[in-house]
Protein backbone atom coordinates (compact mmCIF):
# COMPACT_ATOMS: atom_id res chain seq x y z
CA UNK A 1 0.00 0.00 0.00
CA UNK A 2 1.19 3.44 -0.98
CA UNK A 3 2.43 5.89 1.82
CA UNK A 4 -0.49 8.76 1.54
CA UNK A 5 1.54 11.66 3.90
CA UNK A 6 3.75 12.40 0.66
CA UNK A 7 6.47 14.75 1.62
CA UNK A 8 6.57 17.35 -1.27
CA UNK A 9 2.64 18.24 -1.18
CA UNK A 10 1.72 21.35 -0.07
CA UNK A 11 -1.26 22.54 2.25
CA UNK A 12 -1.24 26.40 0.71
CA UNK A 13 -3.23 27.37 -1.77
CA UNK A 14 -1.92 28.91 -5.23
CA UNK A 15 -3.12 30.11 -8.39
CA UNK A 16 -3.03 27.90 -11.40
CA UNK A 17 -2.65 27.29 -15.11
CA UNK A 18 -5.03 24.86 -16.32
CA UNK A 19 -3.89 23.80 -19.70
CA UNK A 20 -0.70 23.08 -21.29
CA UNK A 21 -0.88 25.10 -24.92
CA UNK A 22 1.66 23.87 -26.61
CA UNK A 23 5.38 22.85 -26.31
CA UNK A 24 8.15 23.42 -28.86
CA UNK A 25 10.88 20.80 -29.73
CA UNK A 26 14.19 21.18 -31.06
CA UNK A 27 14.82 18.07 -33.90
CA UNK A 28 17.99 17.74 -35.76
CA UNK A 29 15.63 16.86 -38.78
CA UNK A 30 12.65 18.15 -39.81
CA UNK A 31 11.82 15.33 -42.81
CA UNK A 32 12.39 12.20 -39.86
CA UNK A 33 10.08 14.91 -37.55
CA UNK A 34 7.19 15.03 -40.06
CA UNK A 35 7.64 11.19 -41.18
CA UNK A 36 7.33 9.94 -37.74
CA UNK A 37 4.73 12.69 -36.65
CA UNK A 38 2.72 11.64 -39.40
CA UNK A 39 2.84 7.83 -38.94
CA UNK A 40 1.92 8.39 -34.97
CA UNK A 41 -1.82 9.80 -37.00
CA UNK A 42 -1.40 13.67 -36.65
CA UNK A 43 -1.65 16.41 -38.66
CA UNK A 44 1.67 17.75 -39.65
CA UNK A 45 2.21 20.74 -41.31
CA UNK A 46 5.25 22.83 -42.81
CA UNK A 47 5.07 26.47 -41.69
CA UNK A 48 7.47 29.13 -42.31
CA UNK A 49 8.87 28.23 -45.54
CA UNK A 50 9.31 24.51 -44.24
CA UNK A 51 11.46 26.38 -41.54
CA UNK A 52 9.32 24.56 -38.87
CA UNK A 53 6.16 22.05 -38.33
CA UNK A 54 3.52 22.28 -36.78
CA UNK A 55 1.51 18.70 -35.40
CA UNK A 56 -2.52 19.01 -34.22
CA UNK A 57 -4.41 16.60 -33.01
CA UNK A 58 -8.03 15.54 -33.92
CA UNK A 59 -9.58 18.48 -32.05
CA UNK A 60 -7.64 20.88 -34.50
CA UNK A 61 -5.39 22.26 -31.78
CA UNK A 62 -2.05 23.32 -32.48
CA UNK A 63 0.16 21.18 -29.66
CA UNK A 64 3.41 21.36 -30.68
CA UNK A 65 6.39 23.65 -32.92
CA UNK A 66 8.57 21.49 -34.09
CA UNK A 67 12.51 23.39 -34.89
CA UNK A 68 15.59 22.66 -36.40
CA UNK A 69 18.45 22.13 -34.24
CA UNK A 70 21.69 20.42 -33.76
CA UNK A 71 19.93 18.19 -31.93
CA UNK A 72 16.78 16.96 -29.82
CA UNK A 73 15.85 19.11 -26.71
CA UNK A 74 12.68 20.83 -25.36
CA UNK A 75 12.92 24.58 -26.81
CA UNK A 76 9.86 25.64 -24.18
CA UNK A 77 6.51 24.21 -22.60
CA UNK A 78 3.54 27.44 -22.77
CA UNK A 79 0.44 27.04 -20.11
CA UNK A 80 -2.84 28.57 -20.47
CA UNK A 81 -4.16 30.22 -17.28
CA UNK A 82 -7.68 32.11 -17.04
CA UNK A 83 -7.60 35.55 -17.07
CA UNK A 84 -8.74 36.45 -13.69
CA UNK A 85 -5.76 34.40 -12.10
CA UNK A 86 -2.61 35.79 -14.43
CA UNK A 87 -1.56 38.74 -12.41
CA UNK A 88 -1.49 36.68 -9.29
CA UNK A 89 0.46 33.85 -11.37
CA UNK A 90 2.93 36.49 -12.25
CA UNK A 91 3.82 37.42 -8.45
CA UNK A 92 3.81 33.48 -7.75
CA UNK A 93 6.33 32.61 -10.26
CA UNK A 94 8.35 36.14 -9.06
CA UNK A 95 7.95 35.20 -5.43
CA UNK A 96 9.48 31.55 -6.72
CA UNK A 97 12.90 32.96 -7.58
CA UNK A 98 12.56 32.05 -11.68
CA UNK A 99 14.75 33.53 -13.56
CA UNK A 100 12.42 36.07 -16.00
CA UNK A 101 13.32 35.52 -19.84
CA UNK A 102 12.22 36.19 -23.15
CA UNK A 103 10.20 35.18 -25.73
CA UNK A 104 12.48 32.81 -27.82
CA UNK A 105 12.41 34.20 -31.79
CA UNK A 106 9.28 33.17 -33.62
CA UNK A 107 6.85 31.85 -30.33
CA UNK A 108 3.94 34.47 -29.23
CA UNK A 109 5.45 37.23 -26.71
CA UNK A 110 2.54 37.43 -24.84
CA UNK A 111 2.47 36.16 -20.89
CA UNK A 112 5.51 36.03 -18.81
CA UNK A 113 8.67 33.95 -19.77
CA UNK A 114 11.19 32.31 -17.60
CA UNK A 115 12.87 29.36 -16.67
CA UNK A 116 12.41 26.81 -14.17
CA UNK A 117 14.98 25.49 -11.51
CA UNK A 118 16.66 22.76 -14.68
CA UNK A 119 16.94 25.74 -17.07
CA UNK A 120 13.42 24.45 -19.10
CA UNK A 121 11.92 27.57 -20.68
CA UNK A 122 8.05 28.54 -20.36
CA UNK A 123 5.49 30.57 -20.57
CA UNK A 124 2.12 31.11 -18.82
CA UNK A 125 -0.82 33.51 -21.13
CA UNK A 126 -3.79 33.55 -20.87
CA UNK A 127 -5.86 31.07 -23.07
CA UNK A 128 -8.32 28.75 -23.35
CA UNK A 129 -8.69 25.69 -21.42
CA UNK A 130 -7.69 22.65 -23.70
CA UNK A 131 -7.77 19.87 -21.22
CA UNK A 132 -10.80 18.20 -20.22
CA UNK A 133 -13.01 19.67 -18.04
CA UNK A 134 -14.60 16.45 -17.06
CA UNK A 135 -13.91 12.68 -17.10
CA UNK A 136 -14.22 10.97 -20.57
CA UNK A 137 -17.23 8.16 -20.60
CA UNK A 138 -14.93 4.85 -20.30
CA UNK A 139 -15.60 2.94 -23.52
CA UNK A 140 -15.81 -0.62 -23.46
CA UNK A 141 -14.10 -2.68 -26.07
CA UNK A 142 -16.00 -5.72 -27.13
CA UNK A 143 -19.70 -6.54 -28.18
CA UNK A 144 -22.83 -8.20 -26.66
CA UNK A 145 -24.11 -11.33 -27.44
CA UNK A 146 -24.70 -12.18 -30.83
CA UNK A 147 -22.41 -9.60 -32.69
CA UNK A 148 -18.75 -9.56 -33.91
CA UNK A 149 -16.45 -7.30 -30.86
CA UNK A 150 -13.98 -6.50 -34.11
CA UNK A 151 -13.17 -5.98 -38.17
CA UNK A 152 -11.69 -7.51 -39.99
CA UNK A 153 -7.63 -6.02 -40.67
CA UNK A 154 -8.71 -4.83 -43.64
CA UNK A 155 -11.67 -2.51 -42.18
CA UNK A 156 -9.02 -1.06 -39.50
CA UNK A 157 -8.81 2.73 -39.69
CA UNK A 158 -6.00 4.61 -38.81
CA UNK A 159 -5.34 6.16 -35.14
CA UNK A 160 -5.30 9.99 -35.24
CA UNK A 161 -5.17 10.86 -31.31
CA UNK A 162 -7.37 13.05 -29.89
CA UNK A 163 -5.59 15.47 -27.82
CA UNK A 164 -2.66 15.92 -26.09
CA UNK A 165 -2.52 14.54 -22.60
CA UNK A 166 0.81 15.19 -20.69
CA UNK A 167 4.30 15.55 -21.20
CA UNK A 168 7.51 14.06 -18.97
CA UNK A 169 10.50 15.99 -18.31
CA UNK A 170 13.84 14.48 -16.92
CA UNK A 171 15.20 16.35 -13.89
CA UNK A 172 17.60 16.40 -11.76
CA UNK A 173 15.93 17.19 -8.71
CA UNK A 174 12.34 15.60 -8.68
CA UNK A 175 11.63 17.11 -5.21
CA UNK A 176 12.39 20.25 -6.13
CA UNK A 177 10.60 20.46 -9.73
CA UNK A 178 7.25 19.62 -7.75
CA UNK A 179 7.54 21.94 -5.31
CA UNK A 180 8.31 25.01 -7.99
CA UNK A 181 5.96 24.09 -10.11
CA UNK A 182 3.24 24.66 -7.39
CA UNK A 183 4.58 27.85 -5.80
CA UNK A 184 4.73 29.12 -9.46
CA UNK A 185 2.01 27.67 -11.34
CA UNK A 186 0.14 25.69 -9.15
CA UNK A 187 -0.04 22.15 -10.47
CA UNK A 188 -1.00 20.19 -7.60
CA UNK A 189 1.35 16.40 -6.89
CA UNK A 190 -1.47 13.58 -7.74
CA UNK A 191 1.61 10.68 -7.21
CA UNK A 192 5.24 10.11 -6.38
CA UNK A 193 7.55 7.39 -6.27
CA UNK A 194 10.34 8.27 -3.59
CA UNK A 195 12.24 10.71 -5.53
CA UNK A 196 12.68 8.91 -8.44
CA UNK A 197 9.24 10.08 -10.48
CA UNK A 198 6.33 12.33 -9.95
CA UNK A 199 2.91 13.18 -11.31
CA UNK A 200 1.37 16.94 -11.49
CA UNK A 201 -1.84 17.93 -12.21
CA UNK A 202 -3.98 21.14 -12.46
CA UNK A 203 -6.84 22.17 -10.37
CA UNK A 204 -9.32 22.97 -12.62
CA UNK A 205 -10.17 19.79 -13.61
CA UNK A 206 -7.46 17.55 -15.26
CA UNK A 207 -5.97 14.35 -16.28
CA UNK A 208 -4.18 12.62 -13.59
CA UNK A 209 -0.95 14.12 -14.65
CA UNK A 210 -0.52 17.20 -16.87
CA UNK A 211 3.45 17.41 -16.55
CA UNK A 212 5.56 14.37 -14.93
CA UNK A 213 8.95 14.52 -13.53
CA UNK A 214 11.49 11.93 -14.12
CA UNK A 215 15.10 11.59 -12.26
CA UNK A 216 18.25 11.85 -14.24
CA UNK A 217 21.51 13.12 -14.32
CA UNK A 218 20.35 15.90 -16.61
CA UNK A 219 17.22 17.98 -17.97
CA UNK A 220 15.51 16.32 -20.87
CA UNK A 221 12.13 15.59 -22.59
CA UNK A 222 11.46 11.90 -22.37
CA UNK A 223 7.59 11.87 -23.58
CA UNK A 224 4.29 13.57 -24.78
CA UNK A 225 1.55 11.27 -24.46
CA UNK A 226 -1.58 11.35 -26.95
CA UNK A 227 -5.28 10.57 -25.39
CA UNK A 228 -6.62 7.75 -28.24
CA UNK A 229 -10.44 6.09 -27.45
CA UNK A 230 -9.50 2.99 -25.93
CA UNK A 231 -7.54 0.08 -25.46
CA UNK A 232 -8.32 -0.73 -29.02
CA UNK A 233 -6.86 2.43 -30.08
CA UNK A 234 -3.92 1.53 -28.01
CA UNK A 235 -3.40 -1.83 -29.60
CA UNK A 236 -4.02 -0.20 -33.04
CA UNK A 237 -1.74 2.67 -32.56
CA UNK A 238 1.30 0.42 -31.99
CA UNK A 239 0.33 -2.02 -34.80
CA UNK A 240 0.01 1.47 -37.00
CA UNK A 241 3.73 2.10 -35.92
CA UNK A 242 5.21 -0.84 -36.38
CA UNK A 243 3.85 -1.15 -39.68
CA UNK A 244 5.77 2.11 -40.41
CA UNK A 245 8.87 0.72 -38.90
CA UNK A 246 8.61 2.29 -35.62
CA UNK A 247 9.01 -0.80 -33.70
CA UNK A 248 11.03 -0.17 -30.63
CA UNK A 249 9.07 1.11 -27.67
CA UNK A 250 7.55 -0.38 -24.39
CA UNK A 251 3.53 -1.63 -24.53
CA UNK A 252 1.09 -2.41 -24.16
CA UNK A 253 -0.03 -2.39 -20.74
CA UNK A 254 -1.58 -0.19 -17.94
CA UNK A 255 0.26 2.15 -15.78
CA UNK A 256 -0.64 1.96 -12.29
CA UNK A 257 -0.30 6.05 -11.45
CA UNK A 258 -2.71 7.54 -13.53
CA UNK A 259 -3.89 4.07 -14.30
CA UNK A 260 -4.22 4.80 -17.92
CA UNK A 261 -3.53 1.78 -20.66
CA UNK A 262 -0.11 2.72 -23.25
CA UNK A 263 1.83 1.99 -25.66
CA UNK A 264 5.38 4.02 -26.34
CA UNK A 265 7.08 4.27 -29.62
CA UNK A 266 10.27 5.38 -29.73
CA UNK A 267 11.09 8.59 -31.82
CA UNK A 268 13.99 8.86 -34.18
CA UNK A 269 15.83 10.45 -31.27
CA UNK A 270 15.53 8.21 -28.40
CA UNK A 271 12.68 9.76 -26.69
CA UNK A 272 8.86 8.79 -26.91
CA UNK A 273 5.56 9.24 -27.68
CA UNK A 274 2.90 7.50 -26.07
CA UNK A 275 -0.69 6.50 -26.85
CA UNK A 276 -2.72 6.66 -23.84
CA UNK A 277 -6.40 5.70 -22.98
CA UNK A 278 -8.63 5.95 -19.95
CA UNK A 279 -6.47 7.69 -17.66
CA UNK A 280 -7.35 8.81 -14.56
CA UNK A 281 -8.95 12.81 -13.82
CA UNK A 282 -9.31 15.10 -11.15
CA UNK A 283 -12.34 16.87 -11.05
CA UNK A 284 -11.93 20.42 -10.48
CA UNK A 285 -11.15 21.96 -7.21
CA UNK A 286 -11.19 18.07 -5.79
CA UNK A 287 -9.05 16.67 -3.64
CA UNK A 288 -6.71 13.48 -4.58
CA UNK A 289 -5.11 11.18 -2.34
CA UNK A 290 -1.69 11.69 -3.30
CA UNK A 291 0.57 8.46 -2.32
CA UNK A 292 4.65 7.99 -2.40
CA UNK A 293 4.37 4.48 -4.21
CA UNK A 294 7.38 1.98 -4.20
CA UNK A 295 9.10 1.74 -6.99
CA UNK A 296 7.81 -1.90 -7.86
CA UNK A 297 4.39 -0.65 -7.08
CA UNK A 298 4.92 2.64 -8.92
CA UNK A 299 5.24 1.86 -12.99
CA UNK A 300 2.95 -0.83 -14.58
CA UNK A 301 -0.11 -3.22 -13.21
CA UNK A 302 0.68 -5.30 -16.44
CA UNK A 303 2.65 -5.27 -19.68
CA UNK A 304 6.34 -6.44 -20.81
CA UNK A 305 9.55 -6.05 -19.33
CA UNK A 306 10.53 -2.15 -19.28
CA UNK A 307 12.95 -2.00 -21.99
CA UNK A 308 16.67 -0.71 -20.80
CA UNK A 309 16.06 2.38 -22.92
CA UNK A 310 12.96 3.70 -21.87
CA UNK A 311 14.33 5.44 -18.93
CA UNK A 312 17.79 6.63 -21.08
CA UNK A 313 18.16 10.09 -21.35
CA UNK A 314 19.76 10.96 -24.41
CA UNK A 315 19.99 14.61 -23.45
CA UNK A 316 22.25 13.84 -20.67
CA UNK A 317 26.39 14.14 -21.02
CA UNK A 318 27.50 11.02 -20.71
CA UNK A 319 25.20 9.87 -23.57
CA UNK A 320 25.41 9.28 -26.81
CA UNK A 321 22.37 9.74 -29.15
CA UNK A 322 21.12 6.43 -31.09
Amino acid sequence: MPNTKVAGSHSAVYAAVHSIDHFALNVPSLADAARFYRAFGLDVKEVGDGGELELRAADGHRWARILPASGKSLAYLSFNCYERDFDRLVRQIERSGATLADAPQGADAGGVWFHDPDGNLLQVKVGPKTSPSAKAPHVTVGAGANARGAVVRSQVQAVHPERLSHVLLFTQEVLRAIDFYNRAIGLRLSDKSLDIIAFTHAPHGSDHHLVAFAKSAARGWHHAAWDVRDIDMVGQGAAQMAAAGYTRGWGTGRHVLGSNYFHYVQDPWGSFNEYSADIDFVAADQPWPAGDFSPEDSLYQWGPDVPPDFIHNTEAPDTSAH
